[in-house]
């Protein structure tokens, strides 16, 4: 068997899966904030694109609740604050310059996901 027919067509090999009681409104929360493409389904399992990555977002019932930490670059990480809190997050940690050379912020979500957000700096390796 090839290694390409193991996952369908440009599906990375780990895809990160949200599982919430109002999966619908986090779906349109991801879209408000990021910029994220695809769309709610209601018996099946939300796939959105964002930037080069995906995640899938699913409705909780069938399945119990599973949160998320997840670490997301932006174009613009003091923007995507603003538009985040605007969204109704909560800031966990403001935007600030780190050593590592990001600028980083994070941000919690009223389904109890975790999100930092970071911009790398320039001329930062």
């Amino acid at each position: 068997m090839e290694q390409s027919h193991f996952k369908p067509p440009g599906w990375p090999t780990i895809t990160p899966r949200i599982v919430v009681p109002e999966a619908n409104d986090l779906v349109q929360f991801v879209k408000d904030v990021f910029g994220a493409t695809g769309d709610y389904q209601p018996n099946a399992p939300a796939i959105l694109h964002i930037g080069d990555s995906m995640i899938m977002i699913s409705d909780a019932g069938t399945r119990s609740a599973a949160n998320a930490f997840l670490y997301i670059y932006v174009a613009n990480v003091d923007e995507t604050h603003r538009r985040a809190v605007r969204a109704g997050a909560r800031s966990l940690e403001p935007p600030v310059d780190l050593p590592y050379g990001d600028r980083r912020a994070m941000l919690g979500d009223r389904w109890g996901n975790t999100w930092q957000i970071a911009t790398r700096l320039n001329g930062s390796a």
